[in-house]
């Protein structure tokens, strides 16, 4: 009888230490479910970009087609960000985009909040070459993309006396053409001319904009200027200087003739006519490599990963957006969009020059 009262009085002991184990238990597992629940970690993350301003910063005075492809970007891409941020577009020229570029790598925080809409793709000849004024580091800005990938083309006024190369190769007065600085395709263009088929120009820079330049042409200050066949086609005055035979494209860059400009002789074709030196010919291609970087929009180095990401994303996805596309065939633009993974990859091939292409480089941009 003892033995039975004492195995009853053990059993019981074991349901009650039992009984309180699951207790226990689920008192520590509903305090564990109340933490996680309540974890910051475990809700939504608040986007980054939302309640903020991106500020996109053009290096042109506003009008010209590097500022409408920043602000027509600015208008559709807030959209595909996570937090859907509010845009806004500040214009600061000079030097050729200099300015711009400059502010960007030095004092433009890397956050993701300020960025270049759209900026010359030849700045790069500026750091290559030493310029002191120079404050970047071309390679290390952020690429996010560009809507254009293009080739150059350079115009004259009908009038001008020079009615073919030979007339150019030949004057004793060259034409002037017109640039708003020696980093920009307005300048180093009739200079890679010179150098690859003797070609003569006078080149005269300060102007603030294209839109100064293209003024001065029209007022018989300057004869030409060099610029992107993109721009040539994309907007006035272009199309009333063609419709009217104010002006005349004299050499294309591409490497085949583009359907718009198809009497027009490539720089190649031109070259192999001359019988260009080697070395001249290799000059060229590095020259002209900043073409298929178009009009790239670029952040500070240093921007957070997952942010770069989160803008490559929406670039990518702005130019395959209906509204987005219904607006650039509006205005008659082109569109070839480039990711900013190539970008970047060309920016770094682009100023990892050897020391002899960049001495070149140098004398052809008179340093």
């Amino acid at each position: 009888m003892i033995s039975i009262d004492r195995d009853r009085d053990r059993d019981r002991k074991r349901n009650e230490l039992f009984s309180l184990s699951l207790s226990q238990i689920s008192v520590c597992y509903c305090a564990l479910l109340v933490v996680l629940l309540l974890s910051p970690s475990l809700h939504a993350q608040t986007p980054f970009y939302q309640g903020k301003t991106i500020r996109i910063v053009v290096g042109t005075q506003s009008g010209v087609l590097y500022d409408q492809w920043a602000r027509i970007i600015a208008a559709h891409i807030g959209k595909h960000i996570p937090g859907n941020p509010d845009f806004i577009v500040q214009n600061m020229p000079g030097a050729g985009h200099m300015i711009a570029a400059n502010y960007l790598y030095t004092v433009a925080k890397p956050d993701g909040l300020t960025l270049i809409g759209s900026i010359i793709p030849s700045l790069y000849f500026n750091q290559l070459v030493g310029r002191k004024e120079v404050q970047y580091d071309w390679a290390k800005f952020t690429w996010i993309g560009s809507p254009v990938r293009g080739e150059y083309q350079i115009y004259m006024r009908t009038d001008a006396p020079y009615k073919t190369l030979e007339d150019i190769r030949k004057a004793v007065e060259p034409p002037k053409c017109g640039a708003t600085g020696t980093g920009t395709s307005e300048y180093h263009l009739p200079k890679i001319f010179e150098e690859t088929l003797g070609l003569k120009f006078r080149l005269v820079t300060g102007y603030q904009s294209g839109s100064e330049i293209d003024l001065a042409v029209e007022r018989g200050e300057l004869q030409c200027r060099a610029f992107t066949i993109e721009a040539f086609f994309g907007r006035e005055p272009y199309h009333t200087w063609r419709q009217k035979g104010f002006v005349r494209n004299l050499i294309q860059t591409g490497h085949k003739r583009d359907p718009r400009l198809p009497d027009v002789p490539t720089i190649y074709e031109l070259m192999d006519e001359y019988k260009t030196p080697e070395g001249s010919r290799r000059l060229a291609m590095v020259v002209l490599a900043g073409g298929a970087l178009g009009r790239p929009m670029i952040g500070p180095p240093a921007i957070p990963p997952d942010r770069v990401k989160i803008l490559r994303e929406a670039f990518a996805k702005t130019m395959a957006d209906p509204q987005f596309l219904a607006d650039v065939k509006k205005r008659k633009y082109e569109l070839d969009p480039a990711s900013g993974e190539e970008l970047e990859a060309i920016a770094k091939e682009v100023v990892g020059q050897p020391p002899q292409v960049i001495e070149r480089l140098k004398k052809l941009l008179g340093e």
